[in-house]
């Protein structure tokens, strides 16, 4: 069984960020976003916690027609270095927290609800008890559904056993860490791509944690973006795009004018030469000095 994923504009908007940003800027990121037509935003309720969907509530209430709000849970918020969560993995917790994301959002239903599982990295630290059967976990995402309090399941840090152990379930997208140096989860891609599940990575250009390299300081994605005239940035979300046609982006930042340039993306074009030079570089294999499991 797969839940189609709601029809929206193949790049959207991650709103984590927003939690560092001043309130008014954050609502005019929010509310350009909507101008520009981003009608696919990303949050959860342990951004902050909860302070990132109060300012979507604010900013964008009452919600334009089309707006799909995707949310994540299990996880807790902590504010530790360098992972501020902890795992929430728990039925009861994962229940918990879509009910936090109704409040804080405003909503019957959350369109989109993604499990955050901690089985790949970059992930907080299991503690006793919170090593969860995803059987389990599934059970409560499809009662939530069956209820109405969530509109479709995905699935966030799971590795390809995972995802196609959940596809009973009926998963709408997949949120996995991945850009065109960072490749290690293409097995996972190319399931979902046959499955017709939408496949939305997260760190597309790379990370502020330890271990991730830059997509827009490698040299071959500079030299591309250098003869375009385009930004490193805007190649290396372009090639996401070119590289599955189920990929869906959600690039996060607090400034309209980065906002602006990643939207942009979309009307980059790369020729034959360039997807394969890009194709060439990336690591299909966790690279060595990435780390899996960050402490709390």
């Amino acid at each position: 069984m797969m839940t189609t994923f709601p029809t929206v504009a193949r790049v959207g908007y991650g709103a984590m960020q927003l939690f560092g940003a001043a309130p008014e800027d954050a609502t005019r990121v929010l509310r350009r976003a909507v101008e520009l037509g981003v009608n696919h935003i990303d949050t959860a309720s342990f951004y902050g916690p909860g302070e990132v969907n109060r300012r979507i509530r604010e900013a964008l209430a009452p919600y334009p027609d089309d707006l799909v709000i995707v949310s994540k849970i299990g996880a807790r918020y902590t504010g530790a270095e360098p992972m501020p969560l902890t795992a929430a993995q728990k039925p009861a917790e994962l229940r918990a927290a879509v009910e936090d994301d109704l409040r804080q959002l405003g909503l019957d239903c959350v369109p989109v609800v993604n499990l955050r599982r901690m089985d790949i990295g970059p992930s907080a630290e299991v503690e006793e008890g919170q090593d969860v059967d995803v059987d389990d976990q599934l059970a409560e995402m499809i009662a939530l559904r069956d209820e109405g309090k969530i509109g479709a399941i995905g699935m966030s840090s799971v590795p390809v056993d995972v995802v196609r152990r959940a596809l009973p379930a009926g998963i709408a997208c997949v949120q996995n860490a991945y850009s065109v140096l960072d490749r290690s989860q293409e097995a996972a891609l190319d399931l979902c791509a046959a499955e017709g599940i939408a496949w939305v990575p997260y760190f597309p250009l790379g990370s502020s944690f330890p271990g991730f390299p830059k997509v827009a300081e490698h040299p071959v994605v500079a030299e591309i973006a250098g003869a375009l005239g385009v930004t490193g940035a805007q190649v290396g979300l372009a090639w996401l795009l070119a590289h599955s046609p189920n990929t869906l982006l959600i690039p996060g930042t607090r400034s309209v004018g980065h906002l602006e340039e990643n939207l942009g993306a979309a009307e980059v074009t790369l020729d034959a030469e360039a997807l394969e030079r890009l194709d060439g570089i990336g690591s299909f294999e966790p690279q060595a000095h990435r780390v899996e499991r960050l402490q709390r």
